[in-house]
């Protein structure tokens, strides 16, 4: 929470100097800008260190803990269904605002941001400058050849489908073989989000020495790209609260207005601590006392959705995605549309108990679609508001499940 404070500080700073820097033509404001650059490129680096073993440990973690599929049961089944799909809307409904809105801030001089910011970021030249594979190419591309080489590479999506096989390998194991492989992920992920800790603590630094840079540059009309992104995250998540999760209750024979009026103090936590598991002690009340869902139904599902459940983050990937490649000039044709939803369906599912993780976990997105890791800084310093929203809406999620799932029980 302290930590976000102070990014949301050092990300108004940056946006005055840069503004007061743009306005004059300072020479001593913009030296400041060219000297601050190194810092911006080293809290880069530092995410793109831990990205890549934070994504293997925790998509393997949560894979393999399901255990045997055939003993996840037709709770297990519903339940994940219905995240999943509802991840994959999201990700269409995120696409669509996200289309619509954000040209309405488009900065101008798109190419002079591409080479500025992306030379934060080394690799994006070396991606950048490779086609990327459509149609069958992109398939074959998904299962790699040798996963170690696809993380040297940084080719992040074959590696998570690597990994996705192999955590629905291990949950095929034996209690006592599986257990040892699932602590020893989960340990490790335990240690990688530890790092990320410690990296979020260079973040108000990082992100004033990015977003400086970049206003200084482009003035308001970064700025204004800026708050159109955050517009469109609402937005769209406003959108699909409205055509999603309350006719599902509806169809569950909840009316919408109890079901909000019920869940609002765990809407409200959400939204207070970005923190689905936070907000879990008031679902799993609301549920019960006021959905008159089952205990073995709330206990079940919603535990699983404040770890697996991640739609209102897949709409604010699939907006994010869309607003750096404009932002950075990187054109999108429509197998590149598919390619970005394929990856951000993925990165949904690895989206870690920590700040800003929705932004972290964009990398293989990021990586599929040729955009650059500088993009990252910039929606970190963007991240608490549409974090909060976001936050809200899985826990609202969550709550649908349950009510879902429950009216589906007791239809048999």
């Amino acid at each position: 929470m302290r930590n976000h404070r102070w990014m949301a500080v050092s990300l108004a700073i940056g946006l005055v100097l840069g503004l007061v820097a743009s306005a004059s033509q300072s020479a001593p404001l913009f030296a400041l800008a060219r000297a601050m650059r190194p810092f911006g490129t080293l809290f880069l680096n530092l995410l793109s260190m831990v990205v890549i073993p934070l994504v293997v440990a925790a998509l393997f973690t949560g894979v393999a803990n399901l255990g045997d599929m055939r003993h996840v049961g037709r709770l297990g089944a519903r339940a994940l269904g219905f995240f999943w799909i509802t991840a994959l809307i999201a990700i269409g409904i995120g696409f669509l605002v996200a289309s619509a809105l954000l040209p309405l801030g488009q900065v101008a001089g798109q190419q002079s941001i591409l080479r500025d910011l992306a030379a934060q970021d080394s690799s994006f030249v070396q991606r950048a400058a490779q086609a990327l594979p459509s149609g069958a190419a992109f398939i074959v591309d998904l299962v790699p050849r040798n996963p170690v080489r696809a993380a040297v590479d940084g080719a992040l999506l074959p590696l998570v489908v690597f990994t996705t096989l192999a955590g629905i390998a291990t949950a095929q194991l034996p209690a006592d073989k599986r257990a040892p492989l699932v602590e020893l992920a989960d340990a490790a992920t335990q240690a990688l989000i530890r790092i990320v800790y410690w990296v979020l603590l260079l973040a108000p630094l990082g992100v004033f020495a990015l977003v400086y840079g970049a206003v200084a540059q482009f003035g308001w009309a970064l700025v204004r790209a800026m708050a159109v992104f955050v517009l469109a995250v609402i937005t769209g998540l406003a959108v699909f609260i409205a055509i999603v999760y309350l006719p599902i209750v509806a169809v569950a024979r909840l009316r919408p207005v109890p079901f909000l009026q019920a869940g609002l103090p765990s809407l409200a936590m959400a939204f207070s601590t970005t923190s689905s598991l936070a907000a879990l002690p008031l679902m799993l009340q609301a549920t019960e006392d006021a959905y008159k869902v089952p205990r073995t139904v709330a206990g079940f599902v919603l535990p699983l959705g404040a770890s697996l459940n991640r739609a209102g983050s897949a709409l604010f990937q699939a907006v994010a995605v869309l607003f750096v490649s404009g932002l950075f000039g990187v054109p999108l044709g429509p197998a590149q549309y598919a390619q970005a939803g394929v990856a951000v369906f993925l990165a949904s599912l690895t989206v870690a108990p920590v700040p800003s993780s929705s932004v972290v976990s964009l990398a293989p997105a990021f990586a599929q679609t040729g955009l650059p890791l500088a993009g990252l800084g910039l929606l970190i310093g963007l991240d608490r508001i549409p974090d909060m929203f976001r936050t809200m809406t899985n826990v609202m999620g969550d709550l649908a499940a349950a009510v879902w799932v429950a009216a589906r029980e007791a239809r048999r």
